[in-house]
């Protein structure tokens, strides 16, 4: 198969999914499905270790779930909902870059520790040229932070202090994220 024919059926299924969950102007979800698309070939290309084969299976490579590139950029585009949630309440994001507390909950605690592997993984990345392994760590990454979503009530938390942790958190984690992604040659949308 040629290069052009994968990356405009990849584009085709991501155009697909994106528009068969919501009402959204073509020209919106065609760049979308651009961003996704890409990502997903490289993702899925480059999360597989350089010297073993792979079968390319296309829907497992666009699938919105498991170790895709599009799970991880929904998880960015989660967390870009989040903090823009949290600003639409007249709060401001920067405030919270420097408010870390000590772990409140057990998903947070994981979150955190994942997220202080991140300069060993590169530098074992880089030093092995293995970029199989900063995939697997923003996969684990991607996978912490849905755990913290999930057992952790972020926008309606009621002391302030602990949902600016919380803000601060998923602001590294967003940034963590967004750098490994580029490092991989790859970006998130704003939406999906």
């Amino acid at each position: 198969m040629r290069l052009e024919r994968l990356i405009s059926e990849i584009e085709e299924e991501m155009y697909k999914k994106i528009t068969d969950n919501r009402t959204v102007e073509e020209s919106e979800a065609r760049k979308t499905a651009k961003i996704v698309g890409m990502s997903a070939i490289k993702y899925g290309d480059l999360s597989n270790q350089a010297s073993k084969d792979y079968v390319f299976d296309v829907d497992r490579f666009t699938s919105f779930e498991g170790n895709t590139g599009p799970y991880i950029l929904y998880t960015i585009v989660r967390i870009k909902s989040i903090l823009g949630k949290y600003e639409a309440t007249g709060k401001s994001v920067a405030e919270c870059l420097g408010a870390m507390e000590a772990a409140h909950n057990e998903h947070e605690k994981a979150l955190m520790l994942s997220l202080s592997r991140f300069n060993a993984v590169v530098e074992n990345a880089y030093e092995e040229s293995a970029p199989h392994k900063l995939c697997a760590y923003i996969y684990e990454l991607a996978n912490a932070f849905n755990g913290f979503y999930h057992g952790t009530k972020i926008l309606s938390e009621e002391n302030e202090a602990v949902q600016k942790a919380y803000i601060g958190l998923l602001c590294l984690t967003k940034n963590v994220l967004e750098t490994c992604i580029d490092m991989l040659g790859f970006e998130a949308p704003e939406r999906m």
